[in-house]
């Protein structure tokens, strides 16, 4: 086999990273008091560090303390103390590998239930048929909310290096702000943000540029990109190809492909398009047709759990493998392999015919793993979905209660 997945890629900024494995952002809903980093994440991830994985991405971190993904999202904006993330930088590079956090933006897709604000490119809902009233109605984003959105992503950005992170990757996918901006179902908007795939990208263009000047030259800047949304009429891989194209004079590091979003979960495995029901690397097929024509190394996210798939993705040209349920039940699957050794388990999987349900509670079986080696445990991959998912909802009820009184306390509005 070649040794490629442990030999070090060099990045664009000049940063270094030791192999070619990543452990994917994977939302933790573990934020403390204040929505900020504590003592669970700091020993995920210095778990995850020890495990010899190169790179580690965080769960996403919220630009905008109004609007979360959930209600135990970690903010970094403006006001949060510095501390907490530095222990948070310092955990994740313990072990000699780089730590990126992973910013972004809920968009339209936030709980019905959470207060703060609801926006999108345009006033269209999160389609889920009789889900649907899981989400909060979203309303069209004014100029001058874009504008600000676009600035508070620079200030988490700058904050997040000042704190000791390697870099900073932005989510552009999964049917978050910007997948929505991109997206031609969601984005229906007639100005400078709306039509044609340039004005559709604009938004994250404009991001990328501002982060990029908001930080040092050796400070790695990464975007996450759906390769594809897998909706009849969505965002697809050729639209993926001309915004790489449009992101390499920006000074883009990496991008990771991915695909799919709430509305069709192909991140998890569920998506109905025959692209993606291969059980390992869901998005090797789209990946190989845009690494062909990629200025920038590619990063490739979604089912891979054995060596041999890894290194079939690196063969395609792919420069760095990405992990994260993997990673959740073996936090040292990276070390493994370079002893030649596998996963002992696989998460149980869900098969239930009601994808939107059935992605929540992968979801969660994947969260109680991470709690679980949050506490010092060691996983346990039998849990019934059923049985996590219903312990996540009761920890977002609680998380919920905490977030309201924090938000209401540190004077919400202001932040709009």
């Amino acid at each position: 086999m070649t040794s490629e997945l442990f030999s070090p890629l060099h990045l664009r900024s000049g940063q270094v990273l030791k192999n070619r494995i990543a452990k994917a952002a994977m939302e933790e809903n573990m934020a403390g008091d204040g929505q900020l980093p504590d003592e669970r994440l700091f020993t995920l991830y210095r778990r995850w560090a020890a495990g010899g994985t190169g790179l580690l991405i965080t769960g996403n971190v919220m630009v905008h303390a109004e609007a979360l993904t959930g209600p135990a999202g970690v903010v970094l904006d403006e006001h949060a103390p510095l501390k907490p993330f530095t222990e948070w930088a310092e955990a994740g590079r313990s072990d000699g590998g780089a730590i990126w956090m992973q910013i972004n933006h809920p968009g339209r897709q936030v709980a019905s239930g959470m207060p703060g604000v609801v926006w999108g490119p345009s006033d269209i809902g999160v389609s889920l048929g009789k889900h649907s009233s899981r989400f909060g109605r979203p309303t069209a984003m004014t100029a001058q909310q874009i504008e600000e959105t676009v600035t508070r992503y620079a200030v988490t950005a700058h904050r997040a290096e000042k704190a000791g992170f390697d870099g900073v990757e932005i989510h552009a996918a999964h049917g978050y702000l910007l997948s929505q901006f991109l997206s031609p179902l969601v984005n229906k908007r007639t100005d400078r943000w709306g039509g044609p795939l340039e004005n559709r990208a604009r938004m994250l263009l404009d991001i990328v540029s501002a982060v990029r000047a908001a930080v040092s030259p050796s400070f790695a800047v990464a975007v996450k990109l759906n390769s594809a949304d897998f909706q009849r009429g969505g965002f697809d891989a050729e639209d993926a190809r001309q915004v790489i194209e449009m992101l390499e004079p920006l000074g883009v590091d990496l991008v990771e492909l991915s695909g799919g979003s709430y509305e069709s979960p192909a991140m998890t495995g569920r998506s109905t398009d025959t692209r993606t029901r291969a059980r390992e690397a869901y998005f090797l097929d789209l990946a190989r047709d845009l690494v062909t024509t990629s200025p920038i190394p590619l990063m490739l996210t979604g089912g891979i759990t054995r060596r041999e798939t890894a290194e079939r993705v690196l063969d395609s040209g792919v420069a760095v493998i990405g992990m994260g349920t993997a990673l959740a039940v073996t936090p040292d699957l990276s070390d493994r392999w370079r002893r030649s050794g596998e996963a002992d388990h696989r998460i149980r999987p869900v098969n239930w015919s009601d994808k939107a349900l059935a992605s929540a509670a992968g979801m969660a079986q994947v969260r109680h793993q991470m709690r679980r080696l949050a506490r010092g445990s060691n996983p346990r991959p039998g849990t019934h979905p059923a049985l996590a998912l219903i312990a996540e909802q009761r920890k977002q009820r609680t998380a919920l209660r905490r977030y309201r009184a924090w938000l209401s306390k540190s004077g919400g509005s202001p932040r709009r």
